[in-house]
C-alpha cells in the first residue's frame, strides 16, 4: 500500500478559511491597447475598491500578483459579500467608460478550504480550488464552491446557478460550482422553463433591489466622491433562495483558458448555461483542425551521447535567456526573463527498461510494470532521486532532474507559442487525451513514435507528467531568475508537460501541475539532466 510522506515546515499553520481568487479579465489585451492608461487605472481600483473593501469585511490581503490578488477572510458569507460589493462598485465604475473594451472586470472564484499559513503566503488544494473557480468565472462574475454555497446560501438575499460537478486542473475529485446571481432578471435567464422563471425571478426581485439597491447606490456614491467602500446590506431569510435546480453533475473540465479570450466571448450580463460534457469528451483549447501550420524543423543533433548502453541518449542544449510563464493561467503568471546555461537532457523520458538496470543494481527499490521502450510510469519524485542518485554513481556524472525553466527552456526550443509545433493544438505532435492519434487510454505511447522539436528533444508534452528539481509555489512570484526554485521542508514537487490522459490545454509548453514527492501517481514519470555537456571531457 503507499503511504503519503508528509514534511510540511514547522513554521507553517493550518485553519480553516474562505479564499478569494481574482485576476482582470483581457488584462494582455487591456495592457497591449493603452499600458499607462490600463495600469493608472487598476491601481486606482485596488486603492478605492478592492483593498478597503477587503477590510470592510475583515479579510486581508495574501498578495497582489500583477492584475490579480488572493486574499482570505475568517467567513465565506463576509467573503462573497466583499466580492459582489467589488464587481458592483467596479460596474459602476465601467458604466462611465464609453468604450465597453476598455472595461476593467474582474473575475473572482471563492472557496471555503484547509489552508497552510506561513509568513506572507498560503498553499494547499483550498487555494489551488479558488484559482481555478477564478479562471472559470465569466468577466465580471462571481464563482462559489459547494463548501461556500452550504455557508451562506439561505443568508444573502441573492439567486444561485449550478454549474454542475466541475473537474478541475490539479484537483483529484470533482468540485460543485455556483455562479452568484444578485441581478434577479440572470436568476430568470438561468431558467429554461417560463413558469419556473415567473414562480422563482418575481419573489426576488424586491428583495434583491432592497439589498443590491444599496450597493448601487453605494458604488455611485463612490465613483463620484467618497473612496472608502462600504458593505452590501443583507438580511436573514428562511425561504430557499436559490430556486435554480440544480442540473444533473457533469464531468465537465474546466479549461485554463486565457483571460484575452474569456473577455473576448463573454459578457457579464448574460448568462449560457454550460453543456453536459461526458467524462470521456475531452476538453479543447483551440479546434483540432486548425489552418495548417509549418512543423518546427528537427535539430540535426536526433542523436546524443550514452555513458553505457543503459544510460539516457544525452542531447547538449545551448542555453539562453527567454520569457518564462503565461497570462494563460494563475499558476503560469507572471510571464519574466529566465536565464538558463548550457546543459544536457535525455532525449526521452526515462523507460522501464532504464529503470530496471537501477533495480538490478539494487538502487531502486519501486518495481514498476511496464513495457521495456516505454516511459517508466508510477514514479514519485522521491524515486526519482534514486535513479539520478544511482545513475551519477555508476556514470561518475552528477545527473539530476531539469530545473522548470531548464525544461520550459527545451520544451519551447525557441518558439514563443502555447505549443512548440505552434499556437494550436495539432493531432499527432503530443500524446494525450485529444490530441488527436495514436492516443492509448491505458498507457502512454512509445515516445519516439512522436516527432522531435527543434532541439531534437521527443515526449516534451503528454506521455508522462516529468518531475523537475523546484518546489512547487503557487505562482512566479518571487521566483529567481536562473536556477532550480527550492523551499526547506518542500512537500510538493513540480510536474511539467501533462500526460497521456491530459487534455490539450495541460501539454502547453508553460503548463504546470504538483504533486506530493513521496506519493506515486500512475501518469507520472521523468527525464534526466546534466550541467554543461552530456560528454565526458576525453
Amino acid at each position: 500500500m503507499i503511504k503519503e510522506t508528509s514534511s510540511h515546515p514547522f513554521a507553517s499553520t493550518r485553519r480553516l478559511a474562505a479564499i478569494m481568487s481574482a485576476d482582470i479579465a483581457g488584462y494582455s489585451r487591456l495592457m497591449g491597447h493603452d499600458e499607462e492608461g490600463t495600469h493608472a487605472r487598476l491601481t486606482r481600483y485596488k486603492r478605492d475598491i478592492v483593498d478597503p473593501t477587503i477590510t470592510e469585511h475583515s479579510g486581508s490581503i495574501v498578495k497582489h500578483m500583477g492584475d490579480g490578488f488572493l486574499a482570505v477572510f475568517d467567513s465565506p458569507l463576509e467573503a462573497t459579500r466583499c466580492a459582489i460589493v467589488i464587481q458592483q462598485t467596479i460596474a459602476a465604475r465601467n458604466s462611465t467608460v464609453s468604450d465597453k473594451n476598455q472595461w476593467l472586470q474582474y473575475r473572482i472564484g471563492i472557496n471555503l478550504g484547509d489552508i497552510i499559513f506561513e509568513a506572507d503566503d498560503v498553499f494547499g488544494d483550498g487555494v489551488n480550488i479558488a484559482a481555478r473557480l477564478q479562471t472559470a468565472a465569466k468577466p465580471g462574475d462571481v464563482n462559489i464552491s459547494g463548501g461556500v454555497y452550504e455557508q451562506i446560501k439561505n443568508k444573502l438575499v441573492c439567486g444561485y446557478q449550478s454549474l454542475g460537478d466541475e473537474r478541475l486542473k490539479n484537483i483529484t475529485d470533482p468540485v460543485r460550482i455556483y455562479r452568484v446571481l444578485p441581478d434577479p432578471s440572470a436568476v430568470g435567464q438561468a431558467e429554461p422553463r417560463l413558469k419556473r422563471l415567473i414562480r422563482t425571478a418575481v419573489p426576488l426581485v424586491g428583495a434583491c433591489a432592497l439589498t443590491f439597491g444599496g450597493g448601487a447606490w453605494y458604488a455611485n456614491r463612490n465613483t463620484n466622491t467618497d473612496p472608502v467602500v462600504a458593505s452590501v446590506t443583507t438580511r436573514q431569510t428562511e425561504i430557499p433562495l436559490a430556486n435554480v435546480p440544480p442540473r444533473p453533475p457533469s464531468a465537465k473540465v474546466i479549461e485554463a483558458v486565457s483571460s484575452e479570450a474569456r473577455a473576448d466571448t463573454a459578457s457579464p450580463a448574460q448568462v449560457v448555461p454550460p453543456p453536459l460534457i461526458s467524462l470521456s469528451e475531452p476538453r479543447m483549447v483551440a479546434a483540432i483542425t486548425p489552418p495548417p501550420l509549418q512543423k518546427a524543423k528537427p535539430s540535426s543533433q536526433t542523436k546524443g551521447s550514452r555513458e553505457c548502453s543503459d544510460c539516457p541518449d544525452m542531447l547538449n542544449l545551448p542555453g539562453g535567456e527567454f520569457r518564462m510563464g503565461s497570462s494563460s493561467d494563475f499558476t503560469e503568471k507572471p510571464i519574466h526573463l529566465a536565464v538558463v546555461a548550457p546543459f544536457a537532457l535525455s532525449r526521452i523520458p526515462i523507460t522501464y527498461a532504464q529503470w530496471q538496470s537501477c533495480i538490478a543494481a539494487n538502487e531502486c527499490k519501486y518495481r514498476p510494470e511496464g513495457g521495456s521502450d516505454l516511459p517508466v510510469t508510477n514514479i514519485s519524485w522521491n524515486d526519482a532521486q534514486q535513479y539520478v542518485g544511482w545513475l551519477s554513481k555508476s556514470t561518475s556524472r552528477p545527473y539530476r532532474l531539469p530545473t522548470e525553466a531548464e525544461w520550459e527552456f527545451a520544451a519551447r526550443a525557441g518558439t514563443v507559442t502555447a505549443f512548440w509545433w505552434g499556437a494550436q493544438m495539432t493531432p499527432g505532435y503530443a500524446n494525450c487525451r485529444g490530441c488527436g492519434t495514436p492516443h492509448d487510454p491505458e498507457r502512454p505511447i512509445q515516445i519516439e513514435s512522436l516527432p522531435p522539436n527543434a532541439f531534437g528533444l521527443q515526449g516534451m508534452g503528454g506521455g508522462v507528467s516529468e518531475w523537475v528539481s523546484d518546489c512547487w509555489h503557487s505562482s512566479y512570484h518571487g521566483a529567481p531568475r536562473t536556477g532550480s526554485w527550492e523551499t526547506p521542508n518542500c512537500r510538493e514537487h513540480v510536474l511539467r508537460g501533462g500526460s497521456w490522459l491530459s487534455d490539450p490545454d495541460d501539454v502547453r509548453v508553460s503548463s504546470r501541475e504538483h504533486y506530493d514527492s513521496g506519493v506515486r501517481y500512475p501518469t507520472h514519470g521523468f527525464r534526466v539532466a546534466i550541467s554543461g555537456t552530456g560528454e565526458k571531457n576525453r
